[in-house]
């Protein structure tokens, strides 16, 4: 009979912005979020554990979190391991922990994460680039490169310049007018609000309309066309979490009677052959996230249609709406998209906000508010996705080799388009955003596009108020451009015919 696998323990910490003294570090808030893990079980385990899992930390630099963690919680485990840079972490570090415990390799593992961002002091960092501050100055990870070199010298170097290129093709492939469609991604984040004005761990229980998100006003400013702040990710947390699995042998000794039993069923990762955006066959589909959601699926023996809850990765709006096209579902779909209110509402802590949905899915199966939920995560610009499956009822999937065949093969889709860098040729554009300072004027655009020979470039254009008065107004997806590399400033430059 195959092993499976129990969501034992699940935690969340919250701390308060009106919090002055005694102030929690990442590390602090992943001890104070296990423990609570460990109540829920109603034993103490933790210095047991022979597993500890830490999502890596970006708000503080920690050398080796995972080990500094089973050295607070007093825990002498056989097997630590910090994650790489990237969304999809948690959830993927659930995967390969429920492959070990299926294999025998560990009994009982825990998982946590955590970041400190909300600004305290008298200068803040800015919001925007919040995502990879803490970072020492000689870290070299792979997994820290989202843009390619020359991305780079055009400006997409962080999510929210990225993101809106998704966004402007989905509207471009909708053919609707830019305020109807901007009622789509509107009432989706509307929704996302109300569902973390419920949440007792939200950052933000402010409940807003769609009206009132995709519309600008000095508080909501552009960030990124067609971004405002709303419909960007609330990076600016204290957030933390953990969650512990066992097989089901080991967590019967430790199971609350008044609690279900949550089984971990089924869980996938891919990652995209074409990994930056100026390799990518298109802007509106992501052949990864179907994939990590199919295998997911097709182990849990569940289909689609039997899923009752989702939490879809919610960093920027066209993140859900790509999700919900990959998997063929319509944005009218009964069941809820979120159980926490996503990224943009109740916050996005660095990698580590899917176990913040997984924590809290999994207490809804628990109290039996629901029978199972599907939880995805993503890392990178559509680059990296992770799923997994959480029920009430066990199957017998056998979980040994779904995580060790993920990580011997990941990837999928298409091979790398053909680009060309430095361009001098006529083309058309395919997706475009405009970046936008503080003060509400634009700061520089960035467009995507094709050669008439058909190779990919990047580039920036002018900002004279007729350009960016096309950009913002009309869909300039497919229309035509010259381009010519400056030498001196080693980028392109496009020009609307």
């Amino acid at each position: 009979m195959h092993k499976r696998i129990v969501v034992s323990g699940w935690g969340q910490v919250t701390q308060s912005k009106e919090v002055t003294g005694a102030i929690q570090n990442p590390l602090e808030l992943m001890i104070q979020a296990a423990s609570r893990a460990q109540e829920k079980s109603g034993f103490d385990f933790l210095e047991k554990i022979d597993g500890v899992m830490t999502v890596m930390t970006l708000s503080c630099y920690y050398p080796d979190a995972a080990r500094q963690l089973a050295q607070k919680i007093n825990a002498t485990p056989r097997f630590i391991h910090t994650s790489g840079i990237g969304g999809e972490s948690p959830q993927n570090l659930i995967n390969i922990a429920a492959g070990m415990i299926a294999r025998s390799e560990l009994e009982t593992v825990v998982i946590a994460g955590a970041e400190t961002y909300y600004p305290r002091t008298k200068k803040p960092a800015k919001p925007e680039n919040a995502l990879f501050q803490g970072l020492p100055e000689d870290y070299q990870g792979d997994d820290s490169i989202g843009a390619t070199e020359f991305e780079l010298r055009h400006g997409i170097s962080q999510p929210v310049q990225g993101f809106p290129l998704f966004e402007t093709a989905l509207w471009a492939e909708s053919g609707l007018e830019l305020k109807n469609y901007l009622m789509r991604p509107g009432k989706l984040w509307s929704l996302n609000s109300q569902i973390a004005a419920n949440h007792p761990n939200a950052w933000s229980k402010k409940r807003y309309t769609a009206k009132e998100i995709i519309t600008k006003t000095p508080f909501n400013r552009m960030i990124a066309f067609p971004y405002t702040k709303l419909m960007n990710p609330f990076v600016t947390v204290d957030l933390g979490a953990a969650i512990v699995l066992m097989s089901e042998e080991r967590s019967r000794k430790f199971r609350q009677k008044e609690s279900r039993p949550v089984y971990f069923i089924g869980g996938g990762y891919a990652r995209d052959r074409q990994r930056f955006l100026i390799e990518k066959s298109n802007f509106t589909s992501s052949p990864p996230l179907k994939a990590a959601v199919d295998k997911a699926l097709q182990r849990s023996a569940l289909s689609i249609d039997e899923i009752e809850v989702f939490d879809f990765y919610s960093c920027f709006p066209c993140a859900v709406s790509i999700a919900l096209k990959m998997l063929g579902l319509r944005q009218d779909d009964c069941r809820p998209f979120t159980v926490t209110g996503g990224l943009g509402f109740f916050g996005g802590p660095g990698n580590n906000y899917s176990l913040h949905a997984v924590a809290t899915m999994v207490e809804m199966i628990a109290k039996g508010e629901i029978n199972n939920g599907l939880v995805t995560a993503l890392g990178w610009f559509m680059h990296k996705h992770a799923a997994g499956i959480y029920s009430a009822t066990p199957t017998e999937t056998d979980l040994k080799q779904h995580d060790l065949d993920d990580a011997k093969a990941p990837l999928t889709g298409s091979q790398p388009i053909p680009i060309i860098e430095e361009a001098i040729a006529n083309g058309y554009i395919e997706t475009y955003t405009v970046i936008y300072k503080k003060n509400g004027s634009p700061d520089y655009t960035v467009i995507y596009g094709k050669t008439e020979k058909g190779l990919r470039f990047v580039a920036n254009s002018n900002i004279d108020p007729e350009t960016i008065t096309a950009l913002t107004t009309q869909n300039q997806v497919g229309k035509a451009v010259q381009v010519r590399y400056d030498k001196q400033k080693k980028r392109n430059l496009a020009y609307l015919i």
